[in-house]
This record gives structure tokens, C-alpha cells and sequence, in this order.
């Protein structure tokens, strides 16, 4: 099958008039029709029945589309692939990361990278649920940062970690630790607790530490997003944890916030690159997924800050 044909098929089944494609590809008219025609017989049946002046798909054509929409997508990223085997530095790679890594290490990487390699485009997409990958055989994203480490498995995303980042808990401007240079989780067994919402990973790293602390918090508040969550802690709705970076200087200062050092040994959480094993990297991704690697090696990251707010 001619795959040409399989594009003209494509846009007319999406709803583009024969006279537009032809506009479009500069050919005739009458030669888009021939080659419509050529590729039903093919099929061995009709794929588009006319309907007024417009093509209109046929169950078998809704069927056969599904797989043409597939294997033009192959094909355009097997042309992708071997454009950038020539000139890798003129792809695109697609990074999705969790809303509190935006602030500090997306900005750090997305920066560096773009010095030694200015014309590849960076496709930064902020994941919505922090606790399901944004990877996967049919996903486009190349590389996922996060600190949602994957499940062990031949088919599971690969996972390497960058920084490990501190966490502290947040407390308000009454509350009787205010001044405790360091404090055990334990310590705020009785709180009441702002949380984040059950899609984040935040969430679920602090109920993990609260039952290693030995109970489970009594939750008051629930926030969206940790500039919410600090807001809610500084109004005294709660005690919360959350990460060094967010918890110290990188963001705004609330007023009566106030950032207090955990004792606790597993009180971090590690942030870390993953990648599919089951979708080879184009040499672009392979770039920016090696930068990654290779500045979190060096030490190069940003590296947490001590509490500050208060």
C-alpha cells in the first residue's frame, strides 16, 4: 500500500474534503479519488461512503483507521529516530515531572541542558497523578522525574535516584514546638494534620512515616497543592510535612510558618529518573536522559536548604 494513499485516507476519514486534500498535496483531484479507490480494493471493501459533499467513514473504514492512525505513528517515529541519528540535536523530548519538583530541579536541569544543547525542544508536562507513572509502551513521554520509585520488574520502568531531598515538619505560629532546633515525628502523634491530596506521593511518603513513628495521623485539612498546604499550616489549621526545598528559602515566605528538622531516619525522600525499558530512547531523550545521570553524579544538583521560615 502506497503511503501516501494511507495519509490522503487518513485526512479524509478525519473529515478534510477530497478537494482540500488535493489543495493540500498538490495533486488532482480525480488522482486522490483514483487512489481511494485503489486502496478499498485492497481492503477488500468499502472504507468511505459520501454523504452530501463530505466522506464519511464506513464501519470497516472506522476499523482499518484505528490501525493506519498505528502504523503512520510508527512511521513517523522511525523518520523522527533516524532524522536525529543525523542531527540529534534537533529533537524533541518529552519529560514529565511532579508539581513540586517544578521550583528547584526542573528549572536547574531544563536550564544546563539547554547551554549545551539549545535546539533541542524540551516538552516538560507536570503529572496530574503523582502516584501512577506517566510512562509506558504507549506513552509519549520519554523520562519521568519523580519520587515515585517503580515496582521491580523486567517490564516496570528503570529507576535511578539523583538527590535525596530532606523533609520537615511544618507548624504554625502558636504552636508549642516553635524554637526546637529538632523535633521526633512522634513528637505531633496528637496533632491534627494537613495532608495533600490522595494522589499525591507526598501523601503517602508521610502516612509511611507516621506508622513507622507508631500512629496514624488525624487528618483536618487537606490541600491541593504545598503552597496551599503551607498557607493552611501557617492559618494553625495543622502540622504537616513536606520536602526541605518547599519547607526553606526556594519558596515564598509565609508568615508564621514555621520549618522544624526531623530526627527521624527515614524522614527523606529520594528523587529519582525513570524510563521505559520497553521504548528505545531516541538519541535526543538519550541526551537529555545522560545529562541527568551525569550531573547527579558530579554533585551538581541544587542541594537542599536548612529551615529558615519562621
Amino acid at each position: 500500500m502506497d503511503v501516501a494513499t494511507l495519509r490522503w485516507f487518513q485526512l479524509v476519514a478525519d473529515g478534510v474534503t477530497v478537494t482540500e486534500v488535493s489543495d493540500i498535496e498538490m495533486v488532482s483531484q480525480p488522482a486522490v479519488s483514483r487512489a481511494l479507490a485503489r486502496l478499498e480494493r485492497e481492503v477488500g471493501t468499502p472504507l468511505l461512503r459520501r454523504e452530501g459533499r463530505v466522506l464519511r467513514m464506513t464501519h470497516a473504514g472506522t476499523v482499518f483507521k484505528r490501525h493506519v492512525d498505528a502504523v503512520l505513528h510508527q512511521l513517523d517515529d522511525g523518520l523522527a529516530a533516524v532524522h536525529q541519528l543525523l542531527d540529534p540535536e534537533t529533537g524533541t523530548v518529552t519529560v514529565a515531572f511532579q508539581p513540586s519538583l517544578g521550583t528547584w530541579l526542573v528549572p536547574d536541569l531544563v536550564t544546563s541542558f539547554r547551554r549545551a544543547h539549545p535546539e533541542v525542544r524540551l516538552d516538560l508536562r507536570t503529572k496530574e497523578d503523582e502516584t501512577v507513572t506517566a510512562l509506558g509502551p504507549h506513552s509519549t513521554v520519554d523520562l519521568e522525574l519523580s519520587t515515585l520509585r517503580p515496582r521491580v520488574g523486567d517490564d516496570q520502568p528503570r529507576w535511578r535516584a539523583l538527590v535525596a531531598e530532606p523533609m520537615r515538619l511544618l507548624v504554625g505560629p502558636d504552636h508549642r514546638l516553635v524554637g526546637t532546633p529538632e523535633v521526633a515525628l512522634g513528637d505531633v502523634a496528637h496533632d491534627d494534620f494537613v495532608m495533600m491530596v490522595p494522589t499525591s506521593v507526598l501523601r503517602k511518603h508521610t502516612e509511611q512515616l507516621c506508622r513507622e513513628a507508631g500512629f496514624t495521623p488525624s487528618i483536618s485539612f487537606v490541600a491541593a497543592d504545598l503552597p496551599t498546604l503551607r498557607g493552611y499550616v501557617a492559618a494553625g489549621l495543622g502540622v504537616a510535612v513536606a520536602p526541605t526545598r518547599w519547607g526553606g528559602s526556594v519558596a515564598a515566605p509565609v508568615a508564621g510558618l514555621h520549618v522544624l528538622a526531623l530526627a527521624d531516619r527515614t524522614a527523606t525522600r529520594d528523587v529519582g529518573l525513570s524510563w521505559a525499558p520497553q521504548r528505545r530512547l531516541l538519541p535526543a531523550a538519550e541526551l537529555f536522559r545522560r545529562h541527568v545521570l551525569d550531573r547527579a553524579e558530579a554533585g551538581l544538583l541544587p542541594t537542599p536548604v536548612p529551615p529558615t521560615e519562621g
